[in-house]
């Protein structure tokens, strides 16, 4: 046997099989080496593959599992909206609404993980499609992953500047459809109530939480993920 890839497709064959049942015990790295022919470090790597898969789940001291609901997970990258824009052929631009220092309400400071009443940045952003209203991006940010001082986000967008310049661990994002608020309906040029595709997203750095941001998408709006 060769490679690692080859490791994986033998395991993966084995549990499709059902040599290894879900939730059974499968040999350790040390053993399928041997079984194998290969290096206990071509084991770790095809093991560590099918786990990041959600096929199989290693804990330490614990040993290795087959998953009992394999499940298959993506990695989400978080778009520069600039980009987009100018991926669908439209010039791009953006007005800065709101930039200023406020207490965290409760409901964002749980979302974050944060202590009630912590001052976070508050930022509101309006992007532009060929000169109209895009996404508008309503953003709550942990000052303690800016620098000193701050950037200005009159001149790059914080949606641009944080992709760019801060390391994301982790994080979640829901997709709604929801009414536009009156604030959303004033900025984008929409009738109150107007449907609108809505994402919110919390996201977490190495130092901790970063920032949780809610974009409201233009009637139309058309999102595709690959995986």
């Amino acid at each position: 046997m060769q490679g690692w890839e080859a490791v994986r497709a033998e395991v993966l064959r084995r549990i499709r099989a059902r040599d290894w049942a879900p939730g059974a015990l499968i040999p350790g790295e040390e053993a399928l080496a041997v079984e194998f022919g290969v290096a206990r470090a071509t084991v770790n790597r095809a093991l560590t593959a099918l786990a990041e898969a959600g096929v199989i789940q290693r804990k330490k001291r614990a040993g290795t599992r087959v998953a009992e609901l394999p499940v298959r997970r993506a990695r989400l990258e978080i778009p520069v909206i600039r980009l987009d824009v100018l991926g669908r052929g439209l010039p791009y631009d953006f007005k800065l609404l709101a930039d200023r220092l406020a207490l965290a309400p409760v409901p964002v400071a749980a979302r974050l993980g944060l202590p009630e009443g912590q001052p976070l940045h508050y930022l509101e952003t309006l992007h532009l499609a060929g000169g109209r209203p895009f996404v508008l991006e309503t953003r709550w940010l942990n000052p303690a992953v800016l620098p000193s001082p701050p950037p200005d986000f009159a001149a790059i967008s914080v949606n641009e500047w944080l992709v760019t310049h801060v390391s994301l661990v982790s994080g979640d994002i829901a997709f709604l459809a929801e009414p536009a608020s009156a604030r959303e309906a004033e900025v984008m040029g929409v009738a109150p109530g107007t449907a609108l595709l809505v994402a919110e997203r919390t996201t977490h750095g190495t130092a901790g939480s970063v920032t949780l941001v809610r974009l409201a998408h233009a009637p139309g709006h058309r999102v595709m993920m690959t995986f």
